[in-house]
């Protein structure tokens, strides 16, 4: 039997995400929600306010995001489709560096800023559990300096801006960084085709997802949500997108020379999201078409913690506001009561939560203030998804959570 939720916990979901929209000079100017259980059924599915501020149009749930960092997981999987198949190894520093030589080159930025060679290679365990020593600039105010006056633009397409020195000896720290996009150049290299193509053949044509690629033709440009900026006074303005070449280009011919961005290059209708990790829920196996995509034992390992020896990385990884347009200070990636140990799986973090989410669910985030989560032990996964940046929106967290909460409490 699946799970269902109380018509008065869908009903005060519903109406908690279009109080949220209520005000669109301050509040939030559009959101989606769904929720599934891991037989793909639906429990709850609603969109509210407008496709941005100042349109008369509203959101719905045919609308499409830019879902940015949640493309990490998707990586994660196909790594994990290739470590299954026995071409490449989770461990084999040698194999990977031999086929992305890059990786062997790099240097380590020191605190003085001076660069050091690497003791050790880089894994690709380290690159899915970002312990490879890769930051993020907008994170990292050493790494946004080190490369003035040109700075790096980890959304540019290029891959001069992913070409980033290590900010520590790979393996001896984490940090949230440009870590997935080398493991999706990877697979690339190892299979010979764009990662996007990889995506689609092997993940979303067996999940039969149609409304999440890298390359969104005009029928998803035409839905897709507008971004904003949330001013330091609170109120908030349409800005520029941030991705912007796979929009711009008319045809693949002109993405020619693009990175396929493993770590934040896909666009989707979140529905389509949900059904990714209603497959991960149900161990690897698609409730919708049958068509199994990882082993059961590949998902349980995605979601062990990589790194027990750092139980409070993510209160000791401070994510500074090094580039403030982006992102906002982030001083513990995800609060966890009691300060209780945190968790990073193979691409996602681990943690339990206060909504009733379990101690091993997953969960990630996409800088435009977009979550995910997939509690394997209730059974149950959401994602909210918003096109506003700063990252760290506490409008957009505090629903989040509320509304996560009153998923649990509705459950029958």
């Amino acid at each position: 039997m699946g799970r269902n939720l109380n018509p008065n916990g869908v009903s005060s979901i519903r109406q908690t995400l279009e109080d949220a929209c209520a005000d669109q000079e301050c509040g939030i100017p559009g959101v989606t929600f769904v929720v599934a259980d891991k037989e793909g059924k639906q429990l709850f599915a609603h969109a509210a306010g407008k496709r941005g501020k100042g349109s008369n149009e509203p959101m719905t749930l045919d609308s499409v995001y830019w879902i940015a960092s949640f493309t990490k997981m998707i990586t994660g999987v196909a790594c994990m489709q290739l470590v299954e198949q026995g071409k490449v190894s989770l461990e084999d520093a040698e194999q990977v560096e031999s086929i992305c030589p890059e990786l062997k080159d790099l240097k380590v930025l020191q605190k003085d800023g001076t660069l050091v060679d690497k003791k050790r290679g880089i894994t690709l365990r380290m690159l899915l559990a970002h312990t490879a020593g890769f930051g993020y600039a907008f994170f990292h105010e050493q790494l946004r300096d080190y490369n003035r006056p040109i700075g790096y633009d980890e959304f540019s397409g290029h891959v001069y801006d992913v070409t980033q020195p290590l900010i520590f000896q790979p393996g001896e720290g984490f940090e949230y960084g440009v870590g997935i996009d080398w493991a999706g150049i990877v697979v690339e290299r190892i299979t010979g085709i764009l990662l996007n193509d990889y995506f689609h053949k092997y993940i979303f044509e067996p999940l039969g997802l149609k409304n999440i690629t890298m390359l969104p033709p005009a029928e998803m440009k035409a839905k897709l949500a507008y971004m904003h900026s949330r001013n330091p006074d609170g109120t908030l303005t349409q800005r520029d997108h941030l991705l912007r070449w796979p929009l711009l280009a008319k045809n693949k011919e002109e993405t020619k020379g693009m990175l396929n961005s493993g770590g934040a290059g896909c666009f989707a209708n979140p529905q389509d999201y949900l059904d990714i990790l209603t497959t991960l829920l149900n161990d690897g196996v698609s409730p919708k078409t049958g068509q199994r995509i990882l082993a059961k034992s590949t998902v349980d390992q995605m979601f062990e913690n990589q790194i027990p020896q750092m139980p409070h990385f993510g209160r000791d990884c401070t994510l500074s506001n090094a580039k403030p347009d982006l992102v906002n200070t982030i001083p513990d990636i995800y609060p966890v009561p009691n300060k209780e140990p945190q968790g990073w799986g193979l691409s996602f973090m681990i943690t339990r939560s206060e909504t009733g989410r379990s101690e091993k669910s997953g969960f990630w985030a996409g800088i435009a203030n977009l979550f995910w989560w997939c509690d394997r032990e209730h059974g149950i996964a959401g994602l909210i998804c918003t096109q506003i940046l700063p990252f760290g929106d506490p409008k957009l967290f505090g629903l989040w959570l509320d509304v996560e909460k009153k998923v649990y409490d509705s459950l029958e």
